[in-house]
């Protein structure tokens, strides 16, 4: 609209002087001016010299009042125009970093496929940001903000030449010009470091990684955007395998993604429909023999009869935020269920390590006990030390706020990852668990015996019950016994089983106190 009020403006000036020059012409051919002397002198007696006058001075000030009518409406067009190119600058840019935006890059999409002319050959790296969370959640957003226009502005001087947008969140496309034969794996080690270099702000330290992924156009895609799809899809498996990796695009990583979206799908369904339950596995007190508590675990049975298992499902949960609202249904649901347990035993469940990032959890936790009416000392959340490690502050408030309530905390998996006894001494903990995989081999392995027997020490020494997992054979159980093992769980004592099956077996108004094992 702006560009059609500046050509109707400059449209009617043209005319307006044409006009006058027709006038001029016509008055100057047939001498008007002389004739209107005359005319004048003979009506002397009216004052027409003075109306002339008048209407001239009249013109002369209408000509300068259009004058600067027409200058301030040049001006008016001109603040539009500059308003419709900010406008069209902010619809394809990220206000934040200034970079183009996901618009802008479909807007090169269409075009990359309507130029039939060119044959451009690009390399597309999809960039996710690792840790970017805790940095918002630790620092602020002010500190997170600043932190992407850093990564931006790396990310531009790495790539000059080149596209470089910011799609939403801490996700990057790279959109570069391929000259040559360019090693695409280094330039993505590249982006990774340049990425990685400390940041500080205000004093604060704050450290970052990326996953990296990388696909080529033509070769990966006719479509410029399917390419990048596919860059997206192998910086999905880079995230997903570990921290800082660089991974190109292969044909078979789109089975994998898309099973990923089919399970997040039908997991948000399961969720939804309260698919997914709690089995409980008995843990058992090896020195008398008996049933003291059990654990909650996650079971997902399909419509059709078939389970998947946890270790699929749950990293799902994790990935697209559903963890939270899972593990709020299934605690509630174990808590229901442990209602009608003898009030000897004891409910153990699991954490997520991305949970004890939630400085909410606690408040969540005491929530969902108090709505059911569970005894806190019944409960014994247990955690891992890498869940620990990811954000050791938010972890002690969270840990401490539970053991403040009454509930018992068990150190998980112990014996792998990022084991340290810096962590007993930190943390209050009830109760080590043995991980399986030490229990598995440990008759048959010196290494291993000597691991489980310095473990089973160290809780003596300071007082922590000792639980072995993976319990499967008769002589790993009489071993354990033998070295002073407190609690033993694994498939010999029993398998999990939905409440239904364990209240049957158990009989707790019967014989609770009967020996589980003969």
């Amino acid at each position: 609209m702006p560009r059609i009020q500046a050509t109707r403006t400059q449209i009617e000036t043209l005319a307006w002087l044409l006009f006058f020059l027709l006038l001029f012409c016509l008055s100057w051919c047939f001498h008007w001016h002389e004739g209107l002397d005359e005319f004048i002198e003979r009506h002397h007696d009216y004052p027409l010299d003075h109306a002339l006058l008048a209407l001239n001075i009249s013109g002369f000030l209408g000509l300068f009042y259009s004058a600067l009518r027409i200058r301030d409406l040049s001006k008016e067009v001109n603040r539009r125009l500059q308003a419709e190119k900010n406008v069209d600058w902010i619809a394809c840019h990220d206000t934040l970093t200034e970079l183009p935006n996901r618009r802008f890059l479909d807007s090169i999409c269409v075009q990359a496929m309507s130029d039939q002319r060119a044959h451009e050959t690009y390399a597309v790296f999809s960039i996710d940001l690792d840790g970017f969370k805790k940095v918002n959640d630790l620092l602020g957003h002010d500190h997170g903000d600043a932190v992407l226009k850093t990564v931006a502005q790396r990310l531009c001087a790495l790539f000059p030449r080149d596209h470089v947008f910011r799609l939403g969140g801490d996700e990057f496309v790279v959109l570069a010009r391929r000259v040559g034969n360019p090693d695409l794996a280094a330039l993505g080690d590249r982006i990774v470091s340049v990425i990685g270099k400390p940041f500080t702000f205000n004093g604060a330290a704050v450290d970052l990684g990326a996953s990296v992924g990388f696909a080529l156009y033509p070769e990966d895609g006719d479509d410029l955007g399917q390419v990048i799809r596919h860059s997206d899809c192998a910086m999905y498996v880079a995230k997903k395998q570990g921290r800082n990796l660089v991974k190109p695009f292969a044909p078979s990583m789109q089975d994998e993604l898309a099973k990923r979206v089919r399970i997040e799908g039908d997991l948000r369904a399961a969720i939804r429909k309260a698919e997914i339950v709690p089995y409980y596995q008995p843990l058992v007190d090896l020195k008398a023999n008996k049933i003291i508590g059990f654990e909650a675990l996650a079971r997902w049975k399909t419509a059709s009869g078939a389970f998947i298992p946890p270790s699929e499902f749950i990293p799902v949960a994790e990935e697209a935020g559903l963890i939270v609202e899972l593990t709020d249904h299934l605690l509630r649901r174990a808590c229901t269920d442990a209602l009608s347990w003898p009030n000897e035993l004891v409910l153990s469940f699991n954490l997520s390590p991305i949970q004890l990032s939630d400085r909410l959890l606690g408040l969540r936790i005491l929530k969902i006990l108090g709505d059911v009416g569970f005894p806190p000392h019944r409960v014994e959340l247990e955690v891992t030390e890498s869940a620990i490690i990811q954000d050791a502050a938010t972890a002690r408030i969270v840990l401490d706020d539970l053991v403040n309530a009454g509930i018992r905390i068990a150190l998980d998996d112990f014996g792998t990852g990022y084991s340290s006894l810096s962590q007993l001494s930190n943390y209050r903990f009830d109760k080590i668990k043995i991980d399986r995989s030490f229990v598995a081999s440990f008759e048959t392995n010196d290494k291993q015996d000597k691991v489980i027997k310095a473990i089973i020490a160290l809780g003596t020494g300071l007082g922590v019950t000792i639980t072995a997992e993976g319990i499967e054979e008769e002589s790993q159980l009489q071993r354990l016994q033998d070295l002073g093992c407190d609690i033993g769980q694994g498939y010999l004592l029993g398998r999990p089983a939905p409440i239904e099956e364990i209240a049957r077996r158990s009989r707790w108004h019967q014989d609770f106190a009967t020996p589980l094992i003969a």
